[in-house]
């Protein structure tokens, strides 16, 4: 069964944890004491209805506030797919949370008040969502109830958002009206709106088309592991253990090691110890080569015919994702799929302005939450491929040698 890993952004009180517990409720996917447990936390509500927000908004000083802070995750499943959600936080404070939680995900919901339109934070998720590369964007028009279930309004949204995205790298967008509050056109089509034709947001989540996503072409498997039992029974026996992030392995193919760019050829494939002709994108394996070459954690085997690119001076875009400011001239960390090495920042080309997407050239530094382009040189080489073509093999991280602690996201774009 598929797997859709999806997010939900937008301003505070946009109504994203409503919507993610009308999703679970109107599905049935709660269990009983969850249910029990959020009918006690709202026994004294005046209207006498559920808080369904509470199923998300699980701490107790995010109930207080009433806001998200954090991310929070949920699982549920219908018949047709299986489903995360990721919640992430409205405030521009926690533009990071909403990086890390939308750094894997195939689908970004962006709320809009039907009230307030498009609005600062609206420009801000929508930007960071196609800077990861999210091939699929929802706009979720929600209150609508309290705007008479209006269709110009609806309109007038659409119109407003269509500009926006004239700005950025969407290629997928479908919008939805809807009152997450009363379950209109969230689980179930609307008969307030019956000039809306198209689907209701669970049924969009069930049929959006997955498999066009996967990369099936740029063959790129990091290296977690180099297993060599060294027993009797298996005294010549080694190979090479990851995840495929993309493409597809085939015994036989001609395959480059790198950064060293040493070659062979796959002699064997094992999956759950069994031996497999072909193995694609997603799926953990065990290579084998032909050749008894150097190979160890952090290389990373590609398909001859397709090689990333192979520098110590790469560029991309930056979310930092720390407190203390970065400076030109910092030296951290880098790491790419399994592949670490020691970097320094070498310029700051410019930082993007969130909501006017505009450049700000001249800067010298970096505070938390801010998007920036730089350029790094690395003590060794790395192997990449642009993040627009390959999220898997051009996303990286820098971490801070000191704590070891993951201080900024990069979505790396070629060589410096």
């Amino acid at each position: 069964m598929d797997l859709l890993r999806f997010i939900t952004a937008g301003s505070v009180d946009d109504g994203k944890s409503t919507l993610i517990g009308r999703l679970l409720y109107d599905s049935k996917s709660i269990l009983a004491d969850q249910l029990e447990a959020i009918e006690r936390a709202t026994k004294g509500r005046d209207d006498g209805t559920v808080d369904l927000a509470l199923l998300t908004d699980g701490l107790r000083s995010e109930r207080e506030q009433g806001i998200t802070i954090d991310v929070a995750y949920r699982y549920f499943q219908t018949t047709a797919r299986k489903f995360i959600i990721v919640d992430a936080p409205g405030h521009i404070q926690y533009t990071r949370n909403m990086v890390t939680g939308a750094s894997n995900c195939q689908l970004a919901v962006v709320l809009v008040d039907a009230r307030h339109g498009v609005v600062e934070q609206t420009r801000r998720h929508s930007l960071i969502a196609s800077m990861l590369g999210i091939p699929h964007l929802v706009v979720a028009v929600n209150k609508m109830d309290l705007v008479g279930y209006s269709q110009d309004v609806f309109s007038d949204i659409c119109i407003q958002y269509a500009e926006l995205a004239k700005k950025l790298n969407a290629k997928d967008i479908t919008f939805i009206p809807m009152s997450a509050l009363n379950g209109d056109n969230v689980v179930d089509k609307s008969a307030n709106m019956p000039w809306y034709e198209g689907p209701a947001l669970l049924s969009h989540l069930e049929t959006v088309e997955l498999s066009n996503d996967i990369n099936l072409t740029l063959g790129r498997l990091p290296v977690q592991y180099v297993i060599r039992p060294q027993t009797t029974e298996l005294h010549d026996y080694r190979g090479y253990a990851g995840k495929i992030n993309s493409g597809t392995f085939r015994v036989g193919d001609a395959v480059t090691v790198l950064p060293s760019g040493q070659t062979s050829t796959i002699s064997r494939i094992e999956q759950n110890e069994q031996d497999i002709d072909e193995a694609v994108a997603t799926q953990s394996v065990i290579l084998h080569l032909a050749d008894d070459i150097d190979i160890s954690r952090g290389d990373l085997i590609v398909t001859a015919d397709n090689q990333p690119t192979v520098s110590q001076n790469v560029e991309g875009m930056l979310c930092w994702m720390d407190s203390k400011e970065l400076k030109v001239g910092s030296k951290y960390v880098l790491q790419v799929g399994t592949a670490r090495t020691r970097c320094s920042v070498r310029e700051i080309p410019y930082q993007l302005n969130i909501e006017t997407y505009e450049h700000i050239e001249g800067v010298e530094s970096l505070s938390l939450n801010a998007l920036a382009r730089v350029v790094l040189r690395t003590a060794q080489p790395i192997a990449f491929d642009p993040y627009i073509q390959n999220r898997f093999n051009g996303g990286a991280i820098l971490i801070d040698e000191t704590s070891n602690v993951t201080v900024g996201a990069v979505m790396l774009e070629g060589e410096a």
